[in-house]
């Protein structure tokens, strides 16, 4: 139920979504009222939100500070020991994978690749990939068997590859990863996410048990600079302003329901 709640709740008031939502119903307002004044202000406030989050960096002031919480963890040298290097899914596309050969990515795919890249760096690490169907709306089809398929095609022996299918969201990615992997506290696993999705990442798999070091991918911002950058489009503004926002809204809800114990977590637990 709460998955479900908070898929439809994210639909409604994702800024992108917010904006037209405040023009059509500010429009409403003039069309069927005599309340002019509200449904200017509305349509006005729709307008502002669709042209200043579209233009403006504002999507940029809420992923740089995520982007930067994990940035600077150093990773473990090549011959310390690591138990497994743990991969969020995400990157991956199920509804065109489901209709053609192979494993289709999306933008998130560093994910993946930076996986890869760790699995030859620590050849004696576990690989676990954990990634269901999310969405409420054409999913497609789950992502691990193709998943699975792309790491052993990459070298990457069997024996070594965990796989979970069952993960909708990042608190039941932790979870079921717990119920497969049973981790330990001498075990040391590596965490390959986007870097905007960290901290409440990192927050989600300490809050279960493991210790993690943050191996942070698919940076969205390159530095400062893009708090001053606009954007060369409304959709990737928006876009970029959508991914902010929802991530801080998940933060804030997971530390509430009790899902991370911290409300921003951060590297003052990560050991390299």
């Amino acid at each position: 139920m709460f998955y479900v709640l908070t898929k439809i709740f994210w639909l409604f008031v994702q800024p992108s979504s917010l904006s037209v939502l405040l023009l059509l119903i500010g429009f409403g307002v003039l069309a069927a009222t005599r309340k002019r004044r509200l449904g200017f202000g509305l349509a006005g406030l729709g307008f502002v939100l669709l042209l200043a989050g579209g233009f403006l960096p504002v999507g940029n002031y809420f992923v740089y500070p995520l982007e930067e919480r994990f940035a600077d963890v150093k990773l473990p040298a090549p011959r310390e020991p690591v138990t497994g290097i743990i991969i969020l899914g995400g990157f991956e596309d199920g509804w065109v994978s489901e209709g053609r050969p192979g494993l289709a990515i999306n933008e998130a795919a560093e994910r993946l690749t930076e996986g890869v890249r760790l699995a030859r760096r620590y050849p004696g690490a576990k690989v676990v990939f954990t990634g269901g169907v999310g969405g409420l709306i054409g999913s497609g089809s789950d992502a691990a068997g193709p998943v699975g398929q792309f790491l052993e095609d990459s070298g990457i022996a069997p024996d070594r590859i965990v796989l979970e299918d069952k993960a909708r969201n990042t608190f039941e990615n932790g979870k079921y990863a717990k119920a497969l992997l049973k981790p330990q506290k001498t075990d040391r696993w590596l965490l390959v996410t986007s870097a905007y999705h960290m901290p409440r990442s990192v927050g989600v798999f300490e809050a279960l048990g493991f210790h993690v070091t943050a191996a942070p991918v698919d940076f969205r911002t390159r530095d400062e600079r893009d708090l001053v950058r606009m954007f060369a489009s409304i959709p990737a503004g928006l876009e970029r302003f959508d991914l902010g926002v929802r991530e801080w809204i998940g933060l804030l809800g997971y530390w509430l329901t009790g899902r991370t114990k911290r409300l921003l977590p951060g590297p003052a637990r990560q050991r390299a």
